[in-house]
């Protein structure tokens, strides 16, 4: 079941079992916030067991850079917005990564990591 992140009231639905679930869910709704400031588009996330397809992506992106993570996703979120399509795993040890690329020939492309406060850093 998907989930419209509420970056005004933040909640951690999905992340419950992180170990700084407030702290992430800020993380996310952080997200949520620049979205839709930025292009008034809504930011929704869905358990990344509905979504092993966007897992898999960004694994194989990781991938092809020797980073093999062994941290149990929790959620995903992918949005196309402006011809940029980004795609987020929210991973249950409070790290998100999220990676993003222009559909159009010759773009940029990115893979971006963040922490949470408070979680342990990953080695």
């Amino acid at each position: 079941m998907s989930y419209q992140v509420d970056f005004k009231n933040v909640d951690t639905v999905g992340l419950t079992s992180s170990p700084v679930a407030t702290a992430f869910a800020g993380l996310r709704a952080n997200e949520a916030r620049y979205f839709w400031n930025k292009y008034k588009v809504v930011f929704t996330t869905e358990p990344a067991a509905e979504r092993p397809d966007l897992v898999a992506r960004v694994a194989t992106i990781l991938k092809e850079r020797d980073l093999v993570l062994p941290y149990r996703p929790l959620e995903v979120a992918d949005l196309t917005v402006d011809g940029v399509r980004w795609t987020y795993v929210f991973y249950e040890n409070s790290l998100a990564i999220n990676i993003l690329y222009t559909l159009a020939a010759g773009g940029k492309r990115a893979v971006g990591f963040k922490l949470t406060d408070g979680m342990e850093v990953p080695a």
